[in-house]
């Protein structure tokens, strides 16, 4: 049997769905050893412990977090969040959100828009993903910038720096994506509508500048909004985000072409080199047509400005 469904059958009163989440939480030992595999098969004379979490708060708490602000008005609040900020109190990241941080700087303007858990948020940016968001403050923005953005009515850009110089200039990428078949905390290009619900899934990229034939400097705008699309598909076509924790399974073979500071450098970056460069939309109140832009952080800069130096960086078309 598997050790999820033991569990809950054992225990009584939890589905096996929620020991599940709680067993790759971190939540459950076998033996005094962490188990992490919720279809693990039970093993005869072994012990179980499930320790049940303390309760999350229904709603976040406001924290004075740092936040740098592009513009704000009434309705509206854009920013430029740094790598390593969640967007949203989930299981392992309960505070310290970009939510708390906006509760606190907006106070009772935001409680509410949106849901209780979630105020304010309209999309999303991965953790380690730096770059332009925009937060509503109003319940009409709330509900227009959201429509906005499951039409793809506006302009997002993203740098990665990737591994290896694609071929082409530039492409799409149009490939489903769904829940990888083993590994729940990664997605996969896999077949669209199969079992493992494949969503259609569209990434444009163009290539800003090469180095060499090791790196590239790529531009991607989203035709869809999948999570972790574009990394998904930057490796799926073999050029994987520098650093991308999830996605690069391996050193690269265009590793081999850099010189040793560049590529220990490379190699040890501790995160995916991904930045949401710029956001366009209209405003839903005004009308005003808005676009924002923030640079690179300075540790994917570096990267870059490294490369540039020493690897015979070039843009491309020249």
């Amino acid at each position: 049997m598997r050790a999820d469904r033991f569990l809950a059958d054992a225990i009584g009163g939890l589905s096996r769905s929620r020991v599940k989440a709680l067993i790759e939480e971190g939540h459950a030992t076998r033996d005094g050893v962490p188990l992490t595999e919720p279809a693990e098969a039970v093993r005869a004379g072994a012990r179980y412990l499930l320790r049940l979490p303390r309760p999350a708060p229904a709603a976040p708490a406001p924290q004075a977090i740092p936040l740098a602000i592009l513009f704000e008005d009434r309705d509206l609040l854009v920013i430029d969040k740094p790598a390593g900020l969640v967007v949203h109190p989930a299981p392992g990241n309960l505070d310290g959100t970009l939510v708390n941080a906006v509760l606190a700087h907006a106070g009772e303007e935001l409680t509410g828009i949106g849901g209780e858990a979630r105020p304010g948020i309209v999309h999303r940016l991965d953790k380690d993903t730096s770059g332009v968001m925009v937060v509503a403050k109003s319940e009409r923005a709330h509900v227009e910038l959201s429509a906005a953005f499951a039409e793809r009515d506006l302009d997002r850009d993203y740098l990665a720096l990737v591994w290896g110089l694609p071929a082409a200039t530039e492409g799409v990428v149009e490939a489903a994506i769904g829940r990888h078949a083993t590994d729940r905390k990664r997605m996969a290009v896999v077949g669209a509508g199969g079992a493992r619900g494949g969503k259609p899934a569209l990434t444009r990229w163009r290539t800003e500048r090469g180095f060499g034939t090791a790196a590239a400097l790529l531009r991607c705008r989203l035709g869809t909004g999948r999570t972790h699309q574009i990394r998904v598909h930057l490796a799926h076509i073999g050029h994987p985000v520098v650093g991308d924790p999830v996605y690069l399974r391996r050193t690269p073979a265009a590793a081999r072409s850099l010189p040793a500071p560049a590529r220990d450098a490379l190699l040890a970056f501790p995160r995916q080199a991904l930045h949401a460069e710029s956001l366009g939309f209209v405003h839903p109140v005004t009308r005003e047509k808005l676009s924002f832009r923030a640079p690179p952080p300075p540790d994917m800069q570096a990267l870059i400005d490294m490369l540039a130096a020493g690897a015979g960086g070039h843009v491309a078309g020249r």
